[in-house]
């Protein structure tokens, strides 16, 4: 609940004995109010978990592998330094499945 006047957020308080509710500005509710707290739990999220061997789901890309001359791989990226710096990008021959490096 907030305060009418000031717009401030409204405080319980004991005066003469009394449970009121009020504000820094002198404003008091005048009619019995209850406040009720309540919380709420976070839904979980299902993890998904995928295995090395399923690289069908990784994208493509034209890139010659150096071992068998290939000219496409499936690639990812990975933040292997600094969070100022950018990620290391691999790549994975999809006919030898050969895997290196591209800081480009």
């Amino acid at each position: 609940m907030f305060c009418p006047r000031c717009g401030s957020i409204l405080m319980p308080k004991v005066e003469k004995g009394k449970k009121v509710v009020g504000c820094s500005c002198g404003y008091k509710e005048k009619e019995k109010v209850s406040i009720q707290l309540t919380e709420r739990p976070k839904q979980e999220r299902e993890l998904v978990v995928v295995e090395k061997e399923d690289e069908n789901l990784l994208p493509k890309t034209e890139a010659e592998c150096h071992q068998c001359q290939n000219k496409e791989a499936y690639f990812w990226t990975v933040q292997t330094r600094a969070g100022d710096e950018p990620e290391t990008k691999f790549l994975r021959c999809t006919k030898c499945k050969h895997t290196w490096r591209d800081y480009n």
